[in-house]
């Protein structure tokens, strides 16, 4: 099953499948899809997997094993690409929450999101070559945006599982924590990231036009949130 939490401004979507290792099977990709209807107007949106030990370990191989056409297997990465795309298009800040192993697909879904924090425990890695197959649900392109071509094509290439301090030095993961303060340290920057600012900072980087991205300043100066904020720096200035 797929939950919707909400903490203030922050949708929190986990993949809660303990059985299968979180892995994705086709009720899944429809209750996601039901889930970011739920989670739009949130201010950021968090993806994670239930447990410690999975983010999410790819595709359900017992259900999509039934796929033994091309047309089932196309219409089947359609599905989950259109999810993942989704999650690259929403308007808010998203945070892929690796509490565990994301390993192929898992892989995809997570660079899906803006930005990716894990536990310091966790291996990633895009090792659908281990199956014979290719990654299909926009991890592939994604993977080369956030970590250059060759790099990108030697990783999925090869189907190499990186540890998570590995991942972080080269940049597939934004942020590792020690897994004892995992829940505080991911949830605090989500938390943050949920405040109007990021939202807006995100929209100017996604290529906003400069009167839009000067508007979004101007609301922003004269909202009282700005000047809550500056009254309390200039009272320690003082």
């Amino acid at each position: 099953m797929v939950d919707l939490e909400w903490d203030d401004g922050l949708a929190i979507v986990t993949i809660d499948r303990p059985h299968a290792r979180n892995a994705i099977s086709l009720e899944t990709m429809d209750q996601l899809d039901k889930a970011l209807d739920g989670a739009e107007g949130a201010r950021a949106l968090a993806l994670t997997g239930a447990g410690d030990r999975a983010f999410v370990s790819g595709g359900d191989l017992k259900e999509l094993s039934a796929l033994r056409t091309e047309w089932d297997a196309s219409t089947m990465a359609f599905r989950m690409r259109s999810i993942c795309d989704r999650i690259a298009a929403f308007p808010a800040p998203t945070v892929a929450v690796l509490n565990g192993h994301a390993l192929g697909g898992g892989a995809e879904f997570a660079v899906a999101a803006d930005i990716r924090l894990a536990a310091d425990d966790i291996k990633i890695g895009f090792n659908q070559v281990t199956l014979e197959i290719m990654p299909a649900w926009g991890g592939a392109e994604r993977l080369v945006a956030l970590v250059g071509y060759s790099k990108a094509l030697l990783l999925a290439g090869t189907g190499t599982v990186l540890d998570a301090a590995e991942a972080e030095r080269i940049g597939l993961v934004d942020k590792a924590f020690p897994r004892a303060s995992f829940d505080d340290g991911w949830r605090g920057i989500a938390k943050v990231l949920a405040g109007r600012p990021a939202g807006e900072i995100k929209r100017v980087m996604k290529g906003t036009p400069t009167t839009e991205a000067v508007a979004a300043f101007a609301r922003l100066w004269v909202a009282d949130e700005h000047w809550a904020a500056a009254d309390k720096v200039m009272k320690r200035g003082k």
